[in-house]
């Protein structure tokens, strides 16, 4: 794998048992990712997007094949080492935000700190820090059932990205979020690949999401179907 990579993966197959049969939700994908890149894997339901990012985010071994991220060889880390590198260098959004509904704004992205360690100042400033970085500094003290959807994703980012990871997965991040909401989580996301050079790699089948793409990778049962830069002059302001 050359430095500038993220990730690779080599003839990565994921198979499901279904009772009798044999479920292939991912067949012979080989790709690799380069810092910064801002990326989605894109399909129908069931076309193995999910599958892929679960893979790469060490939540899930191959079958088959070889995953390297970050340089680890995924299919041969243990469940803590896999949890390790999850902790320092991998950042999540989901479709469902998964926000702790018993604590504040301010404590949900404090969260991945403890979990590290870090010590209470500097938990402090790297949490309003990524408040601020979303726009939602002044929403500390809230509770998440007192936000929007769209405050409540940008929570979410804020979580992800509290730790400066290398790589963040999105799972259909605007899967419950109205097009204007939409947009302006996306535009978040944009702004914070370019200011922290994070690789952002996302699984969607969302039209809104996809024309914020700069690399368009399509899957269809299992399989890489194209594989395309997208052309900067389109991409929304």
């Amino acid at each position: 794998m050359q430095d500038s990579q993220l990730i690779e993966t080599q003839n990565l197959v994921k198979k499901f048992p279904m009772g009798r049969e044999t479920l292939v939700a991912l067949d012979n994908i080989s790709l690799s990712f380069s810092k910064g890149e801002f990326s989605g894997i894109i399909g129908p339901s069931g076309s193995g997007k999910t599958t892929f990012l679960n893979i790469i985010g060490t939540l899930d071994v191959p079958s088959e094949g070889n995953v390297n991220v970050l340089g680890a060889q995924v299919e041969n880390l243990s469940h803590k080492e896999a949890a390790q590198l999850r902790n320092r260098h991998i950042g999540f959004i989901f479709q469902t935000f998964n926000l702790l509904p018993v604590y504040t704004v301010f404590e949900n992205v404090e969260f991945p700190l403890l979990l590290q360690g870090v010590p209470v100042d500097k938990r402090k400033q790297a949490v309003m820090d990524a408040l601020d970085w979303v726009g939602l500094a002044d929403r500390a003290k809230s509770r998440p059932n007192q936000l929007s959807g769209g405050e409540s994703q940008r929570v979410a980012i804020a979580r992800a990205i509290v730790k400066k990871p290398s790589l963040i997965l999105a799972d259909e991040p605007t899967a419950n979020l109205d097009a204007e909401n939409s947009h302006n989580v996306l535009q978040t996301m944009v702004q914070l690949n370019q200011e922290l050079e994070a690789t952002f790699i996302f699984s969607t089948h969302d039209e809104k999401v996809i024309q914020y793409l700069r690399r368009k990778i399509s899957l269809i049962d299992g399989k890489v179907v194209k594989d395309e830069a997208m052309d900067l002059v389109a991409q929304p302001s």
